[in-house]
């Protein structure tokens, strides 16, 4: 990535973390290629800001950046001499004038050798690097962290990659694939760091462990009592209706929530009486009998 990480993402120098975050997912939701298809320069942008993130979301690689210690690409940056070039001064043959760099600190055999001259007998040295770490967001379906998954991702340079989604996975946990980032110079790749994100259910609400969610029960099946179809993530089960059931009573379903803290929580069903769609005339007396005879008196 050619020029100036900052510049790319549209942030000051001073810029707090959660700045660049949200600068570059504001621009990658933009310039992202299935947002754009078939545009070579949304693409190629996308590709900068990524490599931008890559360096400036590293904390430890943001404040080498920020020091001179590598370049926008990541590469390690030579900083032994004089005024931090080739020549000191600007000039060749300047090695005897001091620049920034401390000239007693350099090993003249060794920096020679690097490039030719004195000590070429030790020949050229190879200097590796690490490749950077790419990072992307994976959306998965509650039912997908609980029970484990496998989805396919494709990255901006258009690799497919095959991502395992371990069971009981946890909202913002991260993935971590060894060697599938970057490559490296004459180094190993980086890896592939895969955030997952777990959408919200229509059906069930995340309350820590525990799932929770309304199950809609009829006036006979609460006062007479009834066996019930209950949607689990691992599928439907028989869940039994007290007799003389309220709305509001909730009723717990051992082991069958969601994951966290390395446990699993219960599921939690809180019955919601439902009158039908029309109500008819034998419920109407029903209900005119009742409260002839038994009067509701709120709190009483």
């Amino acid at each position: 990535m050619a020029g100036d990480p900052y510049k790319e993402l549209g942030v000051s120098k001073g810029a707090s973390a959660e700045e660049i975050k949200k600068a570059f997912r504001k621009l990658a939701k933009d310039l992202h290629p299935d947002k754009n298809p078939g545009d070579a320069k949304s693409e190629e942008r996308f590709k900068r800001i990524t490599a931008a993130f890559d360096l400036l979301g590293d904390a430890e690689k943001r404040a080498k950046f920020d020091r001179g210690e590598i370049d926008a690409d990541g590469r390690e940056q030579f900083r032994g001499y004089p005024g931090g070039g080739a020549y000191a001064g600007g000039r060749p043959g300047g090695f005897g004038q001091r620049g920034n760099a401390q000239f007693e600190d350099i090993d003249l055999d060794e920096l020679f050798g690097m490039f030719g001259g004195r000590g070429r007998e030790r020949g050229p040295r190879d200097f590796t690097s690490k490749g950077q770490d790419v990072r992307a967001t994976l959306e998965v379906s509650l039912e997908e962290a609980i029970a484990g998954a496998t989805r396919r991702i494709q990255f901006s340079d258009g690799r497919m990659l095959d991502v395992t989604i371990p069971k009981g996975a946890a909202d913002g946990q991260v993935l971590r694939l060894k060697g599938q980032g970057a490559p490296g110079r004459n180094g190993p790749a980086g890896d592939a760091l895969i955030e997952l994100r777990i959408a919200p259910h229509p059906v069930w609400k995340r309350e820590g462990a525990d799932l929770s969610m309304d199950l809609p029960v009829s006036v006979p099946d609460a006062v007479l009592g009834a066996k019930l179809p209950l949607r689990t993530p691992e599928g439907t089960v028989s869940m039994t209706i007290p007799k003389g059931s309220n709305s509001g009573k909730v009723l717990r379903l051992k082991g069958r929530g969601a994951f966290a803290g390395g446990r699993r929580g219960d599921l939690l069903a809180r019955i919601v009486i439902m009158l039908p769609d029309e109500v008819d005339a034998d419920l109407v007396k029903l209900a005119e009998d009742w409260r002839a005879k038994r009067p509701y008196r709120p709190g009483g």
